[in-house]
């Protein structure tokens, strides 16, 4: 007995227990998978009692949280007990100026800790650009998915402002809707009306959703590890760190690289989420739909990040009087609520102008509709129209994500520059025997982007058919590929730093 405890590595044991800064604990990492397997036997052991399992979700979830976030924890459990105590405050307020207060107070604790972890730096950077004696820059560290805990807190008040729900009178389940690990840290934004309730119910795993969740782990594993970050680090980040260097043809596959690349590590998470989510009784709303699809840039928003812009469309553009003002004031909102969008995503004028563009994008196609109307086409001519269509919103899409993946507004013209005076076409055969692997993996991305939605349920299907322990052999080749093609770093996703 005493040979096996000298055999124990307590350092080990302790980086389970403290926060690293290097590395902060993601769902790609072997760490989690360990923990999360261990997660799952101790769920089951708990899972017939309530306030067990609840009790141990909530531990896990804070636990999750520090270990991404360090001592910020405390912000989480600040703006979970202060939105707890308002709800409890807005439901019990019979006055319009108290319950306006109540919403005003809980706006003043999100978006005032957002602002000040998120864009203090970025004021005092700019405000320095117009001064002859510069304020000295604050040393501030962004709490990873602050941007995500903050805005589905805040829909909680307001929806019981607006009556679509009652406020919950147990911190328990509240602090369990906030915490939540799966969606915590980069989404998707699940509402309290979407949550809450399947709190109050035990959750049950049915064979679909097991099959499904353990179907969308992989596939979101697929997409983050084997094609988002291979592109990058062996192509897209390349581009991008010196564009001057290669020709515009490469430029060009480059934010052809990059708008494949943000597109798997964005869906790749929530994919996982919402896999986890089923794993565990719980099922979160879609976050995106082959938005690589759209026809058009307003469908694009309708298929991409889907519970951000239904937010933003729910809490800030209707706020704002959305389409029941005249039209110069709706096409206002429409470009400021994609401005605003685009500042959530980071304190950089680069992200400013991506919403911009969007907006301006969104404007123009809502004008040329209402001036010349959708025309009812059919055969050829009609999926002629289609791919046109798909391919000007692929571009469209696609020039917006340079300014998001761009380090500065130099960048964004070498870029532009290389392309349109230096494209060197013939440079293309080239480019495929240079870079084969990046090649296939470019190709397979956006293949398995394009095909048919019934070839995916066609494929969680039979895994659903399958005998678990068909299911657990599966899984297991999975991993044991992805660690095979996988870098030898943890990449961090990239809606981490929003």
């Amino acid at each position: 007995m005493n040979n096996i405890f000298n055999n124990i590595d307590l350092s080990k044991i302790g980086t389970l227990l403290t926060y690293n800064p290097g590395h902060p604990l993601m769902f790609n990492s072997g760490l989690f998978l360990f923990l999360f397997l261990g997660f799952l036997i101790i769920y089951r052991a708990v899972y017939n009692n309530t306030r067990a399992r609840m009790i141990f979700v909530i531990l896990f979830s804070l636990y999750f949280y520090y270990k991404s976030s360090g001592i910020y924890v405390l912000c989480l459990l600040l703006v979970a007990l202060s939105d707890f105590l308002l709800g409890q405050l807005l439901s019990r307020t019979q006055g319009t100026i108290g319950r306006k207060l109540c919403v005003t107070a809980s706006i003043l604790v999100n978006i005032g800790m957002l602002c000040y972890f998120k864009y203090t730096s970025f004021i005092i950077d700019t405000v320095n650009k117009f001064l002859h004696q510069p304020i000295e820059l604050w040393d501030i560290a962004l709490p990873i998915g602050i941007s995500f805990f903050t805005f589905r807190s805040l829909s909680y008040i307001i929806d019981i402002y607006r009556g679509k729900i009652t406020a919950e009178t147990q911190f328990i389940n509240y602090l369990f809707f906030l915490s939540f690990f799966p969606p915590l840290v980069a989404g998707p934004v699940v509402r309290a009306s979407e949550l809450l309730p399947q709190i109050h119910n035990k959750p049950i795993v049915t064979r679909e959703m097991f099959a499904e969740g353990l179907f969308l782990i992989m596939t979101g594993a697929f997409k983050k590890i084997v094609i988002s970050d291979y592109i990058s680090s062996n192509f897209v980040d390349r581009i991008f760190d010196a564009p001057a260097l290669y020709t515009g043809l490469e430029n060009l596959l480059g934010i052809y690289g990059y708008t494949l690349q943000i597109y798997c590590d964005f869906s790749g998470y929530s994919d996982m989420a919402i896999g986890i989510a089923l794993l565990l009784g719980y099922r979160f709303p879609i976050n995106f739909d082959s938005p690589y699809k759209s026809g058009s840039i307003t469908e694009f928003w309708r298929r991409w990040h889907i519970t951000l812009s239904s937010w933003l469309r729910d809490y800030l553009y209707i706020s704002l009087g959305g389409n029941r003002v005249p039209i110069w004031r709706n096409y206002f909102n429409l470009f400021i609520t994609m401005v605003i969008g685009g500042l959530w995503h980071g304190a950089s004028w680069l992200f400013i102008l991506w919403g911009a563009w969007h907006g301006l994008m969104l404007v123009i196609h809502k004008a040329y509709r209402k001036l010349i109307p959708a025309k009812e086409h059919s055969g050829i001519k009609a999926q002629l129209i289609h791919i046109g269509n798909v391919l000007l919103t692929f571009h469209v899409v696609a020039i917006g994500w340079v300014f998001f993946r761009a380090e500065s507004l130099t960048t964004v013209g070498e870029m532009a520059m290389q392309i349109f005076t230096q494209f060197h076409p013939n440079v293309l055969m080239q480019f495929i025997n240079g870079y084969p692997f990046v090649t296939l993996a470019i190709f397979v991305g956006y293949m398995l982007h394009y095909a048919p939605h019934d070839l995916s349920l066609s494929l969680q299907k039979t895994l659903e058919r399958t005998p678990l322990v068909a299911k657990a052999a599966v899984f297991a080749l999975f991993i044991y590929f992805i660690l095979q093609v996988r870098s030898g770093e943890v990449v961090p996703f990239i809606y981490l730093q929003f």
